[in-house]
């Protein structure tokens, strides 16, 4: 079966040629096509997504609101953004309301499609440039923001370490020689122990606190 895709972009030719790169993997489908973000909430309830493919600049809802609604809604959905414009600020802003990646649409179509598989395995992807723009604005977080200390064990400090790498959890378990189930049940406590949202939000948390 298919992975479902959202295109969310206002422009119809960008829209055409996302679609052809998309559809050549035999995996992927464009499902359901938006312009604006509104479109793009109604379509998500209407239709089963797997994925929303979305662009930051819109007309009547951008990418970052549309983000921000779309995590509220459905706090499942795996989101991936894609612009033209590689400003940290959209970056930080985007990642910080639950979006799972970063990518500009200079990138070649192979890191379009890698990225996305990346994301549906459950890692988070950002644009090598946007990145090194990034991290230092994550460390610069004044230390009130951060959460409060924690007990977390060694294995789950090391998986937090590579979440913040953004390896997925096939990896993670390949890497310290678990199961990909017991690396799910590790992030399921780290996440209510430091009383995150997502894998997202422990991937800026790994980074703040030194653990990258």
């Amino acid at each position: 079966m298919k992975t479902r895709i959202l295109l969310v972009e206002d422009q119809a030719i960008v829209r055409n040629g996302l679609k052809m790169i998309i559809e050549q993997d035999e995996t992927l489908s464009i499902a359901a096509e938006a312009s604006n973000g509104i479109e793009a909430l109604t379509l998500l309830e209407q239709q089963s997504i797997d994925l929303v493919l979305m662009d930051i600049r819109m007309p009547e809802m951008n990418g970052v609101e549309a983000t921000r609604q779309i995590r509220s809604r459905f706090p499942m959905m795996k989101i991936l953004i894609l612009t033209t414009f590689d400003d940290e600020e959209y970056a930080y802003q985007t990642l910080k309301d639950g979006a799972n990646g970063f990518l500009v649409k200079s990138s070649e179509p192979k890191k379009l499609i890698t990225s996305i598989h990346s994301v549906l395995a459950g890692g988070m992807v950002l644009q090598e440039d946007v990145a090194a723009k990034l991290v230092p604005k994550l460390l610069r977080q004044s230390i009130k923001q951060e959460q409060p200390p924690t007990t977390l064990t060694e294995r789950e400090l090391e998986i937090a370490k590579l979440v913040g790498e953004g390896k997925t959890n096939k990896e993670i378990a390949a890497a310290l020689f678990l199961s990909v189930g017991t690396v799910k049940n590790h992030i399921t406590h780290i996440l209510t122990e430091l009383q995150l949202r997502d894998r997202t939000q422990l991937a800026i948390y790994a980074v703040r606190n030194g653990f990258v």
